[in-house]
């Protein structure tokens, strides 16, 4: 067995004289040495790269799932689609046009008339009130007449082929018998090509005319 006085002895310019157990040592720290100074010089780039690679590759599988979920479900969102612009269809037919508003206030009127009411207040808005598809045209009602007839007048107004809507409504006894419900009749409307054109042109312009500011 190999002494500390026998390994200073080791002539460091004549290893081959060395024994097997000093030079299988030297050996090992050589090795240790090249692979340390692979690891900084070479290895640690490639093992960064290779872990951006990795990440890279998560985030690519998960978008490929994804587009191939969508893919999948291309056929049911289109028929999804397709459902609503049918349901927004018939929404859309139950709004009148332009010209149709007047015929829609008679009617209002007439349904509170053909339930013996009176009206004491018809009043439309001076002016609507404008959204992207549509306009609302709030009224404002006064009718008087029994508790059933009041009834019966709001049922007729929701069995109108266009949408009313009876909102803010309160009841006043006028007398024994007599009821006088104050209301506002909202009724809607939808924009014609010309209406929609010039309203998206003013909100174009604002729009830029805020980012010119």
């Amino acid at each position: 067995m190999m002494t500390l006085d026998d390994l200073r002895n080791l002539d460091p310019k004549n290893i081959d004289s060395w024994p097997a157990l000093p030079k299988l040592g030297v050996l090992l720290l050589a090795l240790l040495a090249l692979i340390a100074a692979s690891y900084f010089l070479d290895w640690q780039s490639q093992l960064e790269s290779i872990s951006e690679a990795q990440k890279k590759e998560i985030v690519l599988r998960e978008t490929f799932l994804d587009k191939k979920k969508q893919a999948i479900n291309l056929e049911a969102y289109r028929q999804q689609l397709a459902d609503i612009e049918k349901s927004f269809g018939v929404l859309l037919k139950q709004l009148p046009g332009k010209s149709e508003m007047e015929a829609l206030l008679t009617d209002i009127n007439q349904a509170g008339l053909g339930r013996g009411m009176q009206f004491e207040l018809f009043k439309p808005a001076a002016s609507e009130n404008v959204s992207e598809f549509y306009a609302e045209l709030p009224i404002n009602i006064r009718v008087t007449g029994s508790y059933h007839d009041m009834g019966a007048f709001a049922t007729d107004i929701s069995k109108l082929s266009r949408i009313v809507l009876l909102t803010d409504v309160s009841l006043t006894q006028v007398k024994e018998g007599t009821l006088a419900m104050d209301a506002i009749a909202r009724t809607y409307r939808y924009l014609d090509a010309e209406e929609t054109a010039k309203r998206r042109k003013v909100e174009k312009d604002a729009k830029d005319k805020a980012a010119i500011k």
